[in-house]
């Protein structure tokens, strides 16, 4: 790896550890480095280390940082839209929610996303990458920046892109984001978004890692799926909710069942009745979401009756689920909305 390549942030300690010691360098010194990374740091400023190591670091350079390109406030309750800025001049989003328990951060895991879901924004410009561990731990630290001296309790990894299409570094970013010695953000306050990658789901359910699996479900049979999601043509609803069973039996954390609901495609009540069906004795939970319209898809939101009608069905048939609030409406707060319009705007 030449040294311009080097993301110091996106390193465990022990190789760390490996790459101070070739500088001639005590074990020790990787914790302190990596504990100032992890507190958003520069090389200069960690204090606690000689001046030559300082000096050493700095002639190889440190990561260019992600950094804040735009950022816009909800009017209706507060949530902040974050674009970043990566080091390449792509850009991903972040929303931070705060609620009762804490501020909840959604991260992005790639520039853009090419699963073809036609309910999302983030697809439609396609996948240009796939983000790093360290630039997934730069959108954290540009939101603790952001908040003043408070902290996200809560992370959320259902940006853009599909986390387990960059399975090696999510799973590096997660063991990282919640290192004793680094941000600390305990792994059962993540959960982690999938369209259903049957394969990824298997092994990542064997890391070890006790994450709350959050499926993006969105149809009750796989004709209706189908039609919305090109994931649903290599792995059926049988299988992919048999690897969720797996999920809940290898970790003991209930996976939650995202459903965007969508006026004339899945919201009807035998829709809601097979549903209901299709989860009966799983531990889980459905996290109903009136769709934001996508006009270049021709798809469009449900109204509120629609909800609660959907919602009473799953819970007489005693099916754990709630409606999810709503937030950021007025800021472009739905995945890839902020940064289509940013991308548009330059075009123009």
């Amino acid at each position: 790896m030449e040294n311009q390549q080097i993301q110091w942030m996106g390193l465990y300690p022990e190789e760390l550890k490996q790459r101070l010691a070739q500088m001639g360098e005590k074990p020790f010194r990787a914790g302190q480095v990596f504990s100032w990374l992890h507190k958003g740091a520069r090389f200069e400023e960690m204090t606690n280390l000689s001046l030559s190591l300082r000096e050493k670091l700095a002639e190889i350079g440190m990561d260019q940082p992600v950094a804040v390109r735009e950022t816009r406030v909800s009017k209706l309750d507060g949530t902040k839209k974050f674009l970043f800025a990566l080091p390449d001049g792509n850009c991903v989003e972040g929303v931070l929610m705060r609620y009762h328990y804490g501020a909840t951060l959604c991260i992005s895991t790639q520039v853009g996303c090419k699963m073809g879901c036609r309910f999302c924004a983030s697809t439609l410009e396609g996948c240009l990458r796939n983000l790093t561990a360290a630039e997934m731990l730069g959108e954290v630290q540009c939101a603790h920046a952001e908040m003043k001296g408070e902290r996200v309790h809560n992370i959320v990894l259902m940006g853009s892109g599909e986390p387990m299409d960059n399975y090696d570094e999510v799973v590096r970013y997660l063991r990282l984001v919640s290192h004793p010695e680094g941000l600390n953000i305990g792994l059962r306050h993540i959960s982690v978004s999938t369209c259903g990658l049957v394969p990824q789901m298997k092994r990542f359910a064997d890391e070890g890692l006790p994450v709350t699996l959050s499926l993006s479900l969105h149809a009750p049979n796989d004709a209706i799926r189908k039609q919305i999601m090109p994931i649903a043509q290599r792995y059926t609803i049988g299988e992919t909710l048999d690897t969720c069973r797996y999920y809940i039996e290898k970790t003991g954390r209930r996976v939650v069942m995202e459903y965007a609901l969508i006026d004339g495609v899945n919201a009807s009540i035998a829709c809601a009745e097979e549903l209901a069906d299709r989860l009966r004795g799983m531990q889980c939970h459905v996290n109903l979401i009136p769709l934001n319209t996508v006009k270049e898809r021709n798809l469009f939101g449900v109204t509120e009756k629609q909800v609660q009608d959907f919602l009473s069905v799953l819970e007489k048939r005693r099916i754990s689920a709630t409606r999810r609030r709503e937030m950021g409406d007025d800021i472009e707060g739905a995945c890839g909305q902020l940064r289509k319009k940013v991308l548009q705007e330059e075009q123009a």
